[in-house]
């Protein structure tokens, strides 16, 4: 049984007449005459009674013409939700970032994503860069968003970009001797007790502190920028972070340079690159517009990514 056959009987029980049936599907009586018979057939119950006032639907014919009917508004819906599955339009975006990326580039990337695509499903979960990165690589999100480059197995089955470059400064309450200060040294950094993110305390933190190992030990370890400035707030230290901390808007905090000037691993964002789902093409257009100081470096790499070749949606202005 196919569409057509569908279409050919309800077109019957809508015009009562062979005739005037055929005229308006674009076909001759006799093979619609011979459709209907072969549909009866394999249906095995007569559906319309043929009689000389006209042709009219029989019980069997009223029950397979209301499922007829749901059948092909459901394929029709099939074709049109088969299209915007295609163009990125639905399905679901799994994304795990830091903290600090909330402050910036994020909140304009979902910010205009969610708005050219309201019906995909975010999924959003703050996570430090080596679980994003697990993650990642175990199939549970589709982007990543973290500092450096993630490793592990499978890793080089990624697609790794930069799309933030920053530098390290430090977070004092406004009660703090820093707190005048346009810039602190590390060497004075290290007599002063600390607040920090845990993987930044076990990674490239170390190095700052590499004439002083110990400054890290005790550190009051934080979850995200947010924390590092609350404690800092509070004097529970200084707080050691992103130079986009400064976007927290707090009347409590004064930020400092850290001298010497040290740069943190770019912030990096990362895909599978076998991963050629629409939803994920239209995520990294939105990344590009959004990311304009790193969006040729952007298009360099991923110019022969299955899921950023092709036709890109077009997506309003934010």
């Amino acid at each position: 049984m196919e569409a057509r056959h569908l279409r050919y009987a309800l077109a019957l029980a809508e015009h009562q007449h062979f005739g005037r049936a055929a005229a308006s599907l674009g076909i001759a009586q006799p093979p619609l005459s011979t459709q209907i018979a072969a549909l009866e057939r394999e249906v095995g119950e007569r559906l319309f009674d043929r009689t000389p006032r006209g042709v009219f639907p029989t019980a069997a014919g009223n029950a397979f013409l209301a499922r007829a009917s749901s059948a092909l508004a459901e394929m029709s819906l099939a074709r049109v939700e088969a299209g915007r599955a295609a163009r990125g339009e639905t399905g679901r975006l799994r994304l795990g970032f830091i903290g600090s990326a909330l402050l910036d580039p994020l909140p304009g990337v979902i910010g205009r994503f969610r708005r050219a695509r309201p019906e995909v499903r975010m999924v959003l979960q703050e996570l430090d860069t080596p679980t994003a990165s697990a993650a990642l690589l175990a199939g549970e999100l589709e982007v990543a968003v973290g500092r450096g480059s993630p490793r592990g197995a499978g890793a080089e089955d990624l697609v790794t970009v930069p799309i933030g470059a920053d530098h390290l400064v430090a977070v004092v309450s406004s009660a703090h001797p820093f707190a005048g200060q346009r810039s602190v040294e590390a060497g004075q950094l290290a007599r002063e007790p600390l607040v920090v993110s845990a993987d930044a305390a076990g990674s490239y933190l170390r190095r700052v502190f590499e004439h002083d190992p110990a400054a890290l030990d005790g550190a009051a370890l934080a979850r995200d920028v947010h924390t590092i400035a609350g404690l800092a707030a509070c004097c529970a230290g200084v707080g050691l972070g992103p130079n986009r901390m400064r976007l927290i808007a707090r009347d409590d905090i004064r930020f400092c340079d850290v001298e010497p000037r040290f740069r943190l691993p770019d912030l990096q964002m990362s895909f599978r690159a076998a991963d050629s789902s629409p939803v994920l093409a239209a995520f990294l257009s939105v990344v590009r517009q959004n990311c304009a100081e790193v969006g040729s470096r952007l298009d360099d790499l991923l110019a022969r990514h299955p899921a950023a070749t092709g036709q890109q949606p077009v997506l309003g202005a934010s």
